[in-house]
């Protein structure tokens, strides 16, 4: 996967009564990712939805279904979430007890591999996986709540994996960045070099056509630099 910018709304703020609708809207600005935060209750102390909320997302939209996985043994979800219509599965290096396997059985479903690591877990869990990877997620808030606020820690974290990325081969591999990401955020993220950036309130809370278009416009400002 080349390096792209993206913007990827989270649904998990979206109004589930109006999910259908507000896709559309997103659709219509030119919103090209959609990000579906799936939670088991175990890996984080919620529960969210499953790959029925996926299907029924699926034959409404052409957006990019970017399915990220707070679950424990997410291999269990791949063929579902592949037949759902998902197109990344972004499994927790943390929940998975055989990465690289993990990461195949991805690829082998039809879906392309992104890899998630929580704030404190170290960039040295990728060393040996990034020959299978086509992004990873840096968590810039601890999973499983929406709302939170950015940790400023993560700045650094960022700007280290780009750096790491870069060296190892791997310039074009996406940084997606999810947690407090907003106005207020996005620039500081941009900077450190996430190119897919997560956003939840930041695009459901308020005007939904007007926070995506606002965000998007900080990302192609970033993309023509």
């Amino acid at each position: 996967m080349a390096a792209v910018y993206r913007l990827s709304p989270s649904i998990l703020s979206a109004d589930f009564s109006r999910l259908g609708e507000q896709i559309q809207k997103l659709e219509k600005v030119g919103t090209p990712w959609l990000h579906i935060d799936v939670m088991d209750g175990q890996f984080v102390p919620p529960v969210s939805f499953g790959d029925v909320v996926l299907k029924s997302i699926r034959p409404v939209t052409e957006m990019f279904l970017d399915v990220h996985l707070m679950v424990t043994e997410p291999d269990r979800f791949i063929d579902d979430y592949a037949k759902a219509g998902a197109d990344m599965f972004t499994v927790h290096a943390e929940a998975c007890t055989h990465l690289d396997r993990t990461l195949q059985h991805i690829h082998e479903s039809g879906m392309k591999a992104g890899v998630a690591l929580n704030p404190a877990t170290g960039l040295q869990v990728l060393d040996y996986v990034l020959d299978k990877v086509d992004m990873v997620l840096i968590m810039t808030v601890n999973p499983g709540y929406g709302g939170q606020k950015y940790i400023p820690s993560m700045t650094a974290k960022i700007r280290d994996l780009r750096r790491k990325l870069d060296d190892a081969g791997y310039p074009d591999l996406p940084i997606e960045v999810d947690g407090g990401i907003n106005s207020a955020t996005i620039d500081t993220v941009l900077d450190a070099g996430a190119s897919v950036i997560v956003a939840g309130s930041g695009v459901f809370k308020g005007d939904l056509e007007k926070n995506a278009q606002d965000l998007m416009g900080r990302i192609r400002a970033q993309e023509e630099k």
